[in-house]
């Protein structure tokens, strides 16, 4: 079989390489933020850039390129597309039947104030859906209970993504941290304990953060003693299960513990002034208000055309889908029940051609190292399945018959059609850019940074998570390179490797993946752009302050005794 050693200098200038490497994503960004083009037009346009880039200027042989690109094509369809698939499913019913309405009717009579039922649907309601799946699910579940309630599209849209932050590292029941592990050779407790001495600090920082994007300063200050209630019995516990019981259930702990706490307080405490406002403030709402004229329909939207069974229930039956929600996400993510679905049925097909064809090269890697490339059509076993069996089991629940059903589904899937593309195109650019070594290129140009590299190389997981739309993926890029960069110039591979991690769960905000679901949740197709641009000030500046945190970790004493412990 031909192999491919991966080249990462091409040009003989390391940074001049890097922003030649960087070229596919920046057409994206550009095209999505300033072009206004469509977000399938986008990313189809900045996998074509990163094929010419790789074949071209880095020697890729074509037919890998290909193979690398039709690989991340079809993982985007599967598992992530099919995860977005199922839970607008699911939300297109419980609209079409009514029992939504009254969903929000319940959440209300815990609080009518807007900014605590950010608190408790996008932060810790979606810590919990991080916790037990990730990949998406979070986003896709908060903003389309957001919208319901009535919030606006980009508030629904981008605030879900700014509250998907601190919990991303724990994410799935664990595994990104589980992937650092295995890549790096680094024990998996340290890893999880590190990170747990890290993202504390934000897990209490993102609630007020979140409550200041959406209310403004003052909007803030009014209710900060419940985002302090929501932040503190968020961290305490997320701190405590990573460093004492290791990475597997420290966001569903820590997620549960903060809705309790936060929903208990709620009825001894409410704010004097009731927030009712659900549009974001300044240009932001300016802009939203334009796009809609421009439009010339509700960017809300609704189940248009789904077979409208009338809701008459109580608030149990109301909350009903979710809870079997709830408990099929929970199930699919444990390790038992993935074996024994995988058991039954898990096609792993090697891509001939691609599959040990690419080899990993120093610096990279310690050794030269073959890249595996397999396709793991594991249906059963798959989120999106238990999505989809919970939504068929609670449309049967309210009232739908089979045909209305399979109606609603095939509605569903014109729906989200484009954002399928859009997600399938940009996973082929994420592998490719993983197979031809345009991400460790740029890569290499962080960790040539010297004194300053526990700074930049925890916005490399920044970059990492944008790049590829997943906090694990990012550890497998690039948790290898931290460990190395970090043994050669003195720091703690744990430390690095952890900040890889920490710093890659604020570019989950602005990867194309997490912003697509979340247009698509919200029902705003075509306004990734907008999305884009309001969340990217959040993303960069959060993962600029993980990185002086990481910075203070490696050379401030006090801070140090965190590294070991202390």
């Amino acid at each position: 079989m031909d192999t491919w050693n991966q080249l990462y200098d091409p040009l003989g200038s390391i940074l001049l390489s890097a922003l030649v490497a960087a070229l596919p994503v920046a057409t994206m960004l550009i095209a999505l933020a300033f072009l206004h083009i469509a977000a399938h037009i986008a990313a189809i346009a900045a996998l074509v850039v990163a094929l010419v880039v790789a074949i071209i200027v880095f020697g890729m042989p074509t037919a890998i390129a290909a193979k690398a690109a039709g690989l991340g094509i079809a993982s985007g369809l599967f598992p992530i597309g099919w995860i977005v698939l199922n839970i607008i499913f699911l939300y297109r019913l419980t609209v079409a039947n009514g029992s939504f309405a009254r969903l929000q009717d319940t959440i209300a009579a815990v609080t009518p104030d807007r900014r605590l039922q950010l608190l408790l649907i996008a932060f810790a309601f979606g810590a919990f859906f991080e916790g037990a799946a990730g990949f998406g699910t979070p986003v896709a579940v908060t903003g389309a209970v957001l919208i319901g309630l009535g919030f606006s599209p980009l508030a629904a849209s981008g605030l879900s993504l700014i509250a998907n932050t601190a919990p991303v590292a724990y994410g799935a029941l664990g595994t990104p941290v589980i992937a650092l592990a295995g890549v790096t050779g680094l024990d998996l407790m340290d890893l999880s304990a590190m990170i747990g001495r890290q993202l504390p600090f934000f897990s209490l920082l993102v609630p007020f953060w979140l409550i200041w994007a959406f209310a403004g300063f003052r909007g803030m200050l009014q209710i900060w003693p419940a985002i302090l209630v929501t932040g503190v019995s968020f961290a305490v516990p997320q701190f405590i299960v990573s460093n004492y019981m290791g990475p597997y259930l420290v966001d569903v702990i820590a997620a549960l513990v903060s809705l309790a706490c936060l929903t208990l307080f709620l009825r001894v405490w409410q704010p004097r002034e009731i927030w009712t406002s659900t549009k974001l403030g300044g240009r932001a709402a300016a802009v939203e208000e334009l796009t809609a004229r421009g439009t010339g329909r509700s960017p809300a939207g609704g189940a248009g055309g789904a077979a409208a069974v009338t809701f008459q229930g109580n608030t149990l039956l109301a909350w009903m889908p979710w809870l079997i929600l709830t408990v099929f996400v929970f199930l699919w993510g444990l390790g038992g029940v993935k074996a024994m679905l995988n058991g039954v049925y898990n096609l792993s097909v090697p891509i001939e051609g691609l599959h040990r064809a690419v080899i990993k090269v120093p610096p990279v890697v310690a050794a030269p190292t073959p890249e595996a490339a397999v396709f793991a059509f594991n249906i059963l076993s798959m989120t999106g399945t238990g999505i989809l069996l919970a939504a068929v089991l609670g449309g049967f629940a309210m009232g739908f018959g089979p045909l209305a059903l399979l109606r609603e589904y095939g509605r569903t899937l014109w729906v989200v059609r484009y954002s399928l593309l859009t997600i399938a195109a940009m996973l082929g650019l994420g592998y490719l850019t993983r197979y031809s070594g345009l991400d460790a290129t740029m890569g290499l140009a962080f960790a040539a940074t010297g004194v300053f590299y526990p700074f930049f190389g925890t916005l490399l997981g920044w970059l990492g998570v944008a790049l590829t739309g997943s906090d694990t993926a990012s550890n497998v890029l690039f948790g290898g390179l931290q460990k190395i960069t970090a043994q050669q110039i003195g720091l703690s591979p744990v430390l690095m490797a952890a900040a890889n991690s920490s710093g890659g769960v604020m570019g989950k905000m602005i990867d194309a993946q997490s912003i697509v679901v979340a247009s698509t949740a919200t029902n705003w197709f075509g306004h990734e752009g907008e999305i884009l641009r309001y969340v990217f000030f959040h993303s960069i500046a959060l993962a600029c302050l993980v990185g002086l945190l990481v910075t203070l970790q490696a050379y401030v004493s006090p801070f140090t005794a965190m590294v070991i412990g202390g």
